[in-house]
């Protein structure tokens, strides 16, 4: 860690161990500055700027928060964690849109997962086999359509949306309720190594936090704040997962509940959602055609390549899900066809050398595709998405594609 990284993660751990401030307090004293350490080194100030009230900046000048900060700066050194704060421009932009905001996270696996449009996919620990199919399904239809799949390591639907994620090229990000260093649940081991290496796994919980009860709303508003949506796969009426339900209403995100059999008590807090006005939810097609200008705008200003250290500082074994360092695909040779002259002016070179690929009579399938087109399949995946979002392409079953 460099002087200067390392004086921003110290600054952050001030502001989080400083009692009476929160979040919410973080987030309004560093909008005032292009630092972290500028903000806590110009700390005298914050009441005269309006940061802060004036009783909240004299508990921080007494300084009550160096020894908690101090503790944790040598307990993560002695770890060895990666850290994003606050302005680092890893930091999710969609998080840092939020009210109450993280002021750092530690990660471990691959950081640009966090680029990546994604959906929250929760649920009830205690879950039917009917829950767990549906939310394998819906999941790994995302991550097929290059979307990350964001879920709290718990067991069942966690564990299954976690799976599911890591199978397509949207992989999957998990938000712990505890310290990088403490594996829990132990039954989700092997999920937990899986993300390491293909995944991401996230907490703003220091080295040796345990997971207590009241970690877990905490966790649950970074999950929303990750997505853009959120996906109730199984809930009973006092189910955890209703928090995050609840604080992705306040975030401004999509709520989507999976419905189930008349009766069944694991899905009655589901039930409860729709009544209230989340979408239901019977396939990963719901969720994409409800966010699509959401995913359009992301998708399309996913940058062709990314910063050496976010391709190099990752887990040995990089999600291809958020690796958009691919090679310039060739010009199309062939002529235009008359279908595609009229098309929309703001599409990019790769949309149109895309679309020259398909034709209104027939259906081309997505192998077919990546062979011709010598690309990566996340960037034919991606782009069909918005090409399908924008009206110009039509999806049929078994991943199949024409011109609509």
């Amino acid at each position: 860690m460099s002087l200067d990284a390392a004086k921003e993660f110290f600054s952050c751990l001030a502001l989080r161990h400083t009692p009476g401030l929160g979040p919410r307090s973080w987030k309004s004293v560093l909008a005032g500055y292009e630092s972290a350490y500028d903000a806590v080194s110009d700390a005298r100030n914050w009441s005269s700027r309006k940061l802060l009230p004036k009783n909240r900046v004299e508990v921080f000048l007494a300084e009550p928060w160096r020894p908690g900060a101090e503790a944790e700066y040598r307990a993560a050194r002695t770890f060895g964690a990666r850290i994003i704060t606050w302005f680092d421009p890893k930091y999710p932009k969609r998080l840092r849109e939020i009210p109450d905001p993280p002021v750092l996270l530690y990660v471990s696996g691959d950081v640009s997962l966090l680029r990546n449009p994604s959906v929250a996919v929760v649920g009830a620990r205690e879950c039917t086999l009917l829950g767990l199919q549906s939310v394998q399904r819906i999941s790994a239809e995302l991550s097929r359509f290059g979307i990350t799949v964001v879920s709290g390591l718990a067991a069942g639907i966690d564990r299954q949306a976690h799976m599911a994620g890591l199978s397509g090229i949207g992989s999957s990000i998990a938000v712990l309720g505890a310290g990088l260093d403490v594996h829990y649940p132990p039954e989700n081991e092997d999920v937990r190594q899986a993300l390491e290496q293909r995944g991401l796994v996230v907490s703003e919980f220091g080295p040796g936090t345990r997971p207590e009860a009241r970690n877990f709303p905490f966790r649950n508003r970074i999950i929303s704040g990750l997505s853009l949506g959120v996906l109730v796969g199984e809930a009973a009426a006092r189910s955890g997962s209703l928090i995050t339900a609840r604080l992705a209403t306040e975030h401004g995100r999509e709520v989507f509940a999976l419905p189930g059999p008349l009766g069944q008590p694991t899905f009655a807090g589901c039930h409860r959602l729709i009544k209230q006005g989340a979408a239901l939810v019977e396939s990963a097609e719901d969720i994409v055609r409800t966010l699509r200008y959401q995913f359009s705008a992301e998708l399309q200003s996913v940058p062709k390549a990314l910063p050496a250290d976010a391709q190099t500082a990752t887990a040995p074994q990089a999600s291809p899900a958020a690796a958009t360092a691919y090679p310039r695909p060739p010009a199309a040779t062939a002529p235009v066809p008359a279908q595609l002259k009229a098309l929309p002016e703001n599409l990019t070179d790769d949309e149109r050398t895309l679309l020259t690929g398909l034709t209104q009579e027939g259906k081309v399938h997505i192998d077919t595709l990546i062979q011709t087109l010598g690309w990566e399949s996340h960037m034919v995946s991606r782009r069909l998405l918005v090409l399908e979002m924008q009206g110009l392409v039509r999806q049929w079953p078994g991943m199949y594609y024409s011109l609509t």
